[in-house]
């Protein structure tokens, strides 16, 4: 079996937050896991790909994301 990308790890966060958070932890630690692998600091997400496309949306969810020890930002 081939290890997860970065992009095959954001894509399964995409999918959970649009089935309203199912499994997101798992999937944040898998990211966390493939981040650190890669040697990558931060994960960028695409703001038009978010259910909550607003300031407070993305504010909440770098926080949430930062308690389980992954930095976001966010493409233009």
């Amino acid at each position: 079996m081939s290890e997860l990308t970065v992009a095959e790890a954001t894509e399964n966060i995409y999918a959970s937050l649009r089935a309203d958070n199912a499994d997101l932890d798992a999937h944040i630690a898998a990211l966390k896991a493939v981040l650190a692998r890669e040697g990558k600091k931060q994960a960028v997400f695409d703001p038009a790909r978010l259910v909550q496309n607003n300031r407070a949306g993305r504010k909440l969810m770098q926080a949430y994301f930062r308690q389980r020890g992954v930095s976001v930002s966010f493409s233009d």
